[in-house]
């Protein structure tokens, strides 16, 4: 099987892309295509399913057409995914009800504060390691049962399936209509609000309280096993999807990040730290999530604490997008680069509400320390310093709840290419930030996953002996200006608080 490859589909928040991996984890191809950020009011973040179904059949096109290979050379399909949003579609007509509804959004925050009343917002926590936040995709199920016309009534009927993009995805690859498995991964259900993490199952209690008939729910998997085969119509016909993790998941697994302890911080759309807890459930004091890591077959399952942030690579595509300060995101560290500094600018990027470790679904976005010395280089850094300082809060989070100090930090994503970014980052943690050579360990933690449930990888160690270290940024700020540049980035977070009123959105 050496002379094969493994594809990985990568459906991200922005784009979905398919990325050929050879038995080294080096990059053979890539297709890519970015799907439309659909935001019909304030707070709502929205997309169209079909459009990323079609994206997805013609990024495969665009990575086996690029490599010169049919689907006689691929040995698997792997597939990871943006978590939390939320799917829902008629099983008979392979229509969705409604647009995806996505992680970001915030509509929900009513659904939330309801289900609080009882219990408080860490009602479920204990069972699923998740506070009530719309973060999470059971609300948004919730939602479109309750808004969406006849929904909820062929819902009950048994007619309507839900899953996070892995599952939407399966399906229509091995069929759809015609016999699509509607099936998830562990990691992936450890997201929706409804999964017992001890035992990997539906809750049916939860379930009750939110009103969700567990019809409409996918089978849970483990992230490695062959979940069916591709539906004979499409380009990989016949070939096994064999691996699904959710995409910081993956992350945490193409960076081989398989024992306890192991760390890392992917730069995307949001960031994302990762600890893997290995094989216990540690349950967090400080405002992180308690999580699925992986599980391998049938092999006990690796549990991990998360700190999810909402904002980070998308305020450097919401500066140039929304304000058109900059013309393309490679842009932020060219502008930023021109001053020495932000200026004394703290930009909170409370788009979606703060995350971990604060969970305010109160908060709003601030741009605090403006003077007219303050241009718009200033702001792209602060937009850049955002990201770093976010991180460094989630970092300290998870120092506090393991007992020690992680040594260095491993970093992946997009944004991990910004040179400025990254010094900045080791900077204002006062630690090592190390970047590998395959930047995109998302999609190759995906197709690990499926290259090891059919053979073409033997073990997690030859995934193992693939990472190398690319480039290492060592800490260069002294640590009186540490504290001051953290001390008013602290403060400046207190400013996004208690925005959002019954009567403001």
């Amino acid at each position: 099987m050496s002379d094969k490859y493994v594809i990985a589909i990568d459906q991200g928040t922005t784009s979905t892309r398919a990325i050929v991996f050879d038995k080294g984890g080096n990059i053979i191809s890539v297709g890519q295509l970015e799907h439309e950020q659909i935001m019909p009011k304030p707070g709502w973040v929205e997309h169209d399913a079909m459009e990323i179904w079609n994206n997805t059949r013609e990024v495969v096109g665009q990575a086996l057409s690029k490599s010169n290979l049919t689907r006689h050379d691929i040995a698997a399909v792997g597939i990871t995914n943006q978590r939390e949003t939320a799917v829902v579609w008629d099983k008979n007509t392979g229509e969705p009800v409604y647009n995806a509804i996505v992680w970001q959004d915030t509509r929900t925050q009513k659904i939330v504060d309801e289900l609080a009343k009882d219990g408080g917002e860490e009602r479920f926590k204990d069972k699923v390691g998740l506070p009530l936040a719309t973060y999470f995709s059971g609300t948004k199920i919730k939602w479109i049962l309750d808004n969406v016309e006849g929904a909820r009534e062929k819902a009950e009927a048994g007619d309507l399936l839900f899953g996070n993009t892995d599952c939407w995805l399966l399906w229509n690859l091995t069929g759809g209509t015609d016999g699509g498995v509607h099936k998830t991964d562990v990691t992936n259900a450890s997201r929706t609000l409804f999964m017992d993490l001890p035992s990997l199952s539906w809750d049916q209690e939860i379930l009750d309280v939110f009103g969700v008939p567990a019809s409409m729910l996918p089978e849970i998997c483990s992230s490695s096993e062959v979940y069916g085969t591709v539906h004979g119509s499409q380009l990989l016909r016949e070939t096994p999807v064999a691996g699904i993790l959710g995409d910081q998941q993956a992350a945490t697994f193409g960076q081989a990040g398989f024992e306890k302890g192991a760390a890392k911080n992917t730069y995307g759309t949001g960031n994302f730290l990762i600890v893997n807890t290995g094989e216990e459930i540690v349950r967090s004091e400080n405002g992180l999530l308690t999580t699925v890591c992986y599980q391998l077959g049938d092999d006990k399952p690796m549990y991990a604490l998360e700190g999810s942030i909402a904002v980070t690579g998308s305020l450097i595509q919401w500066l140039r997008d929304q304000l058109g300060i900059i013309s393309s995101a490679p842009e932020s560290q060219t502008l930023a680069e021109t001053v020495e500094d932000n200026g004394g600018v703290y930009f909170v990027p409370a788009f979606s509400g703060l995350f971990a470790p604060y969970w305010r679904g109160d908060a709003r976005g601030a741009i605090v320390g403006m003077t007219r010395y303050v241009t718009k280089a200033h702001l792209a850094r602060a937009a850049l310093e955002a990201t770093a300082f976010q991180s460094r809060e989630v970092l300290d989070a998870a120092n506090a709840d393991a007992g020690t100090d992680m040594p260095d930090l491993r970093v992946d994503g997009g944004m991990v290419a910004n040179d400025t970014l990254m010094q900045f980052q080791a900077d204002i943690l006062g630690i090592p930030v190390i970047r590998p050579k395959v930047i995109e360990t998302t999609a190759l933690g995906a197709a690990y996953a499926a290259g090891l449930a059919v053979g073409y990888w033997d073990s997690i160690e030859d995934c193992r002996k693939n990472w190398q270290e690319d480039k290492r940024w060592e800490p260069q700020m002294d640590s009186e200006e540490r504290d001051r540049q953290l001390r008013l980035w602290k403060k400046a977070v207190t400013r996004t608080f208690d925005w959002v009123d019954d009567d403001v959105q």
